[in-house]
């Protein structure tokens, strides 16, 4: 079984490490979001808001955030030192972020884990993820968290072997420094291994090893 230690390292500037064990399948951290924030003891925010930025329910905000002018922030969120949102930047609850992410003009964010370095700069949806630490998605690129039949979301590891997450919404796992080319999709469930690159334009499933490229041959 797939280790969630394979994919990525928990940062030690979150404070969750006791709840997200690497012992644990990775897609199993993904419902850990959600009992971390319900069990962190929240703060009165020290960061001056912009006029245009809402923000909803139980929000943590490190003092050295930077904010945009506007967007909607929905708790429970917590946002670690030195990550910055830009404009439009619009948050369901339930996401973690750790130090120094780029949460990008017009992405939407719903129930994932952003360990510490992340980039998403544009234009992208992160449904239901774990992005590693250093992860990068280029502009557009979306990952898909429900399946068309809405069935549990079935992950294929690098093995062969397949196992049911028993969960109905589970987008992207993403490992450490991996890469993402612009406007490709992460079909549910997708893995990429630490520092594998997905190339442009582009649709994968599966397991994607660490180290290596997925790619599409071009049609002459």
């Amino acid at each position: 079984m797939l280790k969630a230690s394979e994919l990525f390292k928990f940062p030690e500037s979150l404070p969750f490490s006791a709840i997200f064990r690497p012992e644990l399948a990775p897609w199993e951290w993904l419902p850990l979001i959600k009992k971390a924030l319900k069990e962190y003891a929240y703060t009165e925010s020290q960061i001056g808001q912009p006029c245009g930025l809402q923000i909803e329910g139980d929000v943590y905000i490190h003092p050295t955030v930077k904010l945009p002018p506007y967007g909607l922030i929905q708790g429970p969120v917590y946002i670690g030192e030195g990550c910055e949102l830009r404009p439009g930047v619009f948050i369901r609850g339930n996401l973690i972020a750790g130090q120094g992410c780029v949460l990008g003009n017009s992405c939407e964010f719903k129930n994932s884990l952003l360990l510490d370095g992340v980039q998403v700069p544009h234009f992208s949806y992160v449904g239901d993820s774990i992005l590693g630490n250093g992860a990068h998605l280029g502009a557009g690129v979306i990952c898909s968290n429900l399946r068309l039949d809405q069935a549990d979301v079935t992950v294929a590891l690098e093995n062969g072997t397949k196992h049911t997450t028993k969960l109905r919404k589970l987008g992207a796992l993403v490992g450490d420094q991996a890469e993402v080319g612009c406007n490709a999709v992460l079909n549910p469930g997708s893995i990429l291994g630490k520092r594998a690159l997905v190339m442009p334009s582009i649709a994968i499933s599966g397991t994607i090893a660490a180290n290596s490229i997925a790619s599409q041959k071009s049609r002459l």
